[in-house]
């Protein structure tokens, strides 16, 4: 995969796309990294990017031209079915998640474009960009932040990156639910216990204990997944119980789980 992000702050971008696993995801050749300064591509001798914005009003508006003239240099010489999404990250735009994210794992060549001021040209929304996305309701100084978060979350699913192809798959959100608890050595901390259930060696209770965390986990915290989820008819209904039980006396711990093994009618 090639990812280029134009953005007015290239250096913003040295630690993030040579550390961690976007670094070696760069050095095993899985990505191709670039951050290019459109700046560089303002026809004015002083590199202007902003004007101010027709109507009036307060701030700066980033001009079409620079960001077209880079998006042209980027796919020079592509044909037009290779072209690559154009992704926008702006506060109006779709809230990313992780279906986005396998979405867009999916693809050959992505730029992002980073906005500042009070926003960009909005013949750039409607000719140049593909898609629009925030990483949630909240406004930043700039796009090159949120660039980072769905580079990342994106880059991760490539196959090759993950030491464990199925890390990607039991992640938060992978099937429309919260993980369920995570624990590792010692089995006994500060008089703190991992769940015998995990100790166990019993493959099949530790993946009922595990669904059955990751439900009560969603209901919890997310309830609103709930609704979206694939979840079976029996799980359903065990969620509807809990449902009707006050929250103080919602079972915390290892305890009664859906029946069935997973294999009920959806």
């Amino acid at each position: 995969m090639r990812i280029d992000v134009l953005t007015l702050f290239p250096e913003m971008f040295e630690g993030v796309f040579g550390a961690s696993l976007i670094g070696k995801a760069r050095e095993r050749g899985i990505v191709e990294l670039n951050a290019v300064n459109f700046r560089d591509f303002s026809a004015s001798k002083h590199g202007t990017v902003d004007d101010a914005p027709y109507g009036g009003g307060g701030g700066m508006v980033l001009k079409p031209e620079p960001l077209f003239a880079a998006v042209e240099w980027l796919t020079a010489g592509m044909p037009e079915g290779a072209r690559p999404r154009v992704i926008l990250m702006c506060p109006q735009g779709e809230t990313f998640t992780q279906r986005k994210a396998r979405e867009l794992a999916a693809e050959k060549h992505l730029i992002f474009i980073c906005g500042h001021y009070e926003g960009v040209d909005e013949r750039v929304r409607e000719h140049l960009a593909t898609d629009e996305i925030s990483i949630g309701d909240y406004v930043l100084t700039g796009g090159e932040l949120p660039a980072m978060v769905v580079i990342d979350a994106v880059v991760r699913l490539l196959p090759g990156v993950l030491g464990n192809e199925e890390s990607a798959a039991r992640d938060s959100f992978s099937d429309g639910l919260l993980e369920y608890p995570q624990y590792t050595r010692p089995a006994e901390f500060r008089g703190w216990k991992v769940p015998e259930v995990l100790l166990s060696g019993h493959h099949a209770e530790i993946a009922r204990w595990r669904r059955q965390q990751s439900l009560l986990r969603t209901l919890r915290r997310r309830p609103d997944l709930l609704e979206r989820a694939d979840l079976t008819t029996e799980e359903r209904r065990w969620l509807e119980r809990l449902q009707a039980t006050p929250p103080e006396d919602r079972p915390a711990g290892r305890q009664e789980t859906p029946s069935g093994d997973g294999t009920d009618e959806r």
